[in-house]
């Protein structure tokens, strides 16, 4: 029985008994049906390949959890990159009202908001643990709505991919020279480093990416781990595969909602989508978790993919310039370096706790 059918029964099963139970010179007890709620159709639009594993399908999990928290008041279609809009348009569209939910990375708008790829990852930053911790109780979140609020947006973290992979490059890294003139695909904050280093920053959606390996048009890209990055099928266009990825420590997915959009909505709704939200940004986390060594152990032992780690002075001279490229780009915009000087003021206390609880821990797991 579907659910419009089953109350349509219990009303009428209601009324037969109020009529039932009153006696001849009783009036009937008149029965009225509740008045029928307003329902409402969104659209999400997402930078995504379409149900891509993780990204995609992080997408599709919000859109199910709202849909089925509200009981079909609310409806929510998602559309891949390309779809309905072009993966770098994801943010426009939202703020224009053509789709009232977005699914991105934050970094990919640092043209239109210089703070905004703060919000996604800082290299040598945050892990997903302490990001979500300076988000959501650090502060994070009152900052990041200052930044949309002039868009017409509402910022939520929609996910996160932990610490990412160093990415896919055809030659070996052995110093920081082996980095300049290589053309990589590497957005935000870390291809500000990666220029810095002599490199060359390459901002691309991840449906070009493979073609552009395949073609030579770049030397080296990033994704974001195994699960996605075996999907891609990039051991078929690169051989080494580095770690760890210094650029994207841990990684936060958006979902902004059109506010225009969400103050239609009553109170309960209201609630209902942001915490449907909350629930897939935990979700996400957890599913790479699980999906990450199950991949990386396909790569390495059914394709032949070399597991490489960057060289100490690699990391070190690359931590240098993070630290001279991000104090810099903060000084640049006065939001930025706001947001700038909360996260590292958060970060400077929560390594603390990071240092005795969870990294001590792994420590003596591995003796």
């Amino acid at each position: 029985m579907k659910r419009r059918e089953f109350i349509g029964a219990i009303a009428g099963a209601t009324a037969a008994t109020a009529l039932t139970a009153c006696g001849k010179d009783e009036a009937p007890v008149q029965v009225t049906s509740a008045a029928p709620q307003k329902t409402y159709e969104w659209k999400m639009v997402t930078t995504w390949p379409k149900n891509f594993p993780g990204l995609g399908t992080g997408a599709n999990k919000i859109a199910e959890l709202i849909t089925e928290m509200s009981g079909g008041r609310i409806n929510v279609k998602v559309y891949g990159a390309g779809e309905l809009v072009g993966a770098f348009e994801v943010f426009d569209a939202v703020s224009r009202g053509n789709a009232q939910l977005g699914h991105a990375g934050a970094y990919y708008w640092k043209g239109k908001i210089p703070s905004a790829a703060f919000f996604s990852s800082v290299p040598f930053g945050l892990t997903a643990n302490e990001m979500n911790a300076w988000l959501y109780y650090g502060g994070g979140m009152e900052l990041w709505e200052e930044a949309y609020k002039p868009f017409g947006l509402i910022p939520n973290p929609g996910g996160n991919s932990g610490t990412q992979m160093g990415g896919w490059f055809n030659k070996e890294i052995n110093s920081v020279e082996d980095l300049k003139g290589l053309k990589m695909r590497i957005p935000g904050l870390g291809g500000e480093v990666l220029k810095r280093a002599g490199g060359i920053p390459v901002t691309l959606p991840g449906g070009e990416l493979f073609p552009s390996m395949q073609s030579g048009a770049l030397d080296a890209t990033e994704w974001v781990g195994p699960y996605n990055d075996l999907a891609f099928g990039f051991y078929k266009v690169a051989k080494y595969y580095y770690t760890p990825g210094w650029h994207e420590p841990g990684t936060t997915m958006e979902c902004m909602i059109n506010e225009a959009a969400f103050n239609e909505l009553p109170a309960d709704l209201q609630s209902i989508v942001r915490n449907a939200i909350k629930v897939a940004n935990g979700d996400m986390l957890a599913e790479y978790t699980a999906r990450n060594q199950q991949a990386l152990q396909t790569l390495i032992n059914k394709h032949g993919v070399e597991l490489r780690n960057f060289p100490d002075s690699v990391l070190k001279e690359l931590k240098t310039i993070s630290e001279q490229v991000v104090e810099e780009e903060a000084k640049n915009d006065a939001l930025s370096a706001k947001v700038w000087a909360s996260q590292k003021a958060f970060r400077d206390q929560v390594v603390k706790w990071t240092e005795v609880s969870e990294f001590a821990y792994v420590r003596a797991r591995g003796l």
